[in-house]
């Protein structure tokens, strides 16, 4: 099918526009911009430049996607941003574009991101996370896969959130939040594993198990990392999420929330 644009849009010459395509009223498409098979561009949407939809995104009204990085070191070079296939972003949400640290701001496939989200230059977001209404990212934050970020919540520069990790509303995450675990408040502290996510994800019971005695090993002993990892490496079945916790942890660069 041919693409549906409306006349009060304004579309760039050199924008490249799939099939299937709708683009609402006074919507903008900018240079440089990609948009992939079966999108749909809202009213009063904006591409800046740069934007690289996947297939099947939608964005919502009044969103700005592919503004200039919020960054006094930008100097005009080329930076994208890069939405996956299937990605839901609605209403006034802004997304910039990368600085030359890594190029690129990237929002995974099957994300939903809700209205009045704001994701700062180089923010790397897995597949499948959900940032509900007024999530704030600074710049440089990465965000594993299927995390779950709830409203007004903020996020300090270079922070991670790991993947199937649960950041409850209106917290500050000022450190790094380990993978399929729940995290809230201001200042921030975990509660303990994601259980109900991970059970909705279908992870294993022995998995789901051997993750909460590598939590009580690392957020509620006595033992420092060091000890905490020998004694996991001694005590618990080497699962490929227990793996992932205990790297997360000990490469944490801004250090992990307890």
């Amino acid at each position: 099918m041919i693409a549906r644009i409306h006349p009060s849009a304004i579309i760039s010459p050199d924008a490249q526009i799939g099939p299937d395509v709708e683009i609402g009223p006074f919507a903008i498409v900018g240079e440089g911009c990609t948009i992939g098979a079966g999108c749909v561009i809202g009213p009063r949407a904006t591409l800046e430049r740069n934007v690289i939809l996947g297939t099947n995104v939608r964005v919502g009204s009044g969103t700005i996607l592919g503004g200039d990085p919020q960054d006094l070191k930008f100097k005009g070079e080329h930076t994208t941003v890069e939405i996956g296939d299937g990605t839901t972003i609605r209403e006034y949400t802004t997304i910039n574009r990368g600085t030359t640290h890594s190029y690129k701001t990237v929002v995974g496939k099957g994300c939903f991101i809700m209205s009045y989200v704001h994701l700062a230059h180089d923010c790397h977001i897995g597949d499948g996370v959900i940032l509900v209404n007024s999530v704030q990212l600074a710049g440089h934050v990465t965000v594993g896969d299927r995390a779950i970020i709830a409203g007004q919540s903020a996020a300090h520069q270079f922070v991670k959130i790991g993947q199937y990790a649960f950041v409850g509303g209106c917290s500050r995450i000022s450190q790094d939040v380990p993978p399929y675990i729940k995290a809230v408040g201001n200042p921030i502290k975990l509660y303990g594993l994601n259980s109900v996510g991970l059970q909705r994800n279908n992870f294993p019971e022995e998995v789901i198990r051997e993750l909460k005695r590598a939590y009580r090993l690392f957020f509620r002993s006595e033992l420092n990392v060091t000890q905490a990892k020998e004694r996991a490496a001694a005590e618990l079945k080497p699962f490929p999420e227990v793996q992932e916790l205990l790297r997360f942890v000990e490469e944490s660069g801004r250090g992990v929330v307890v």
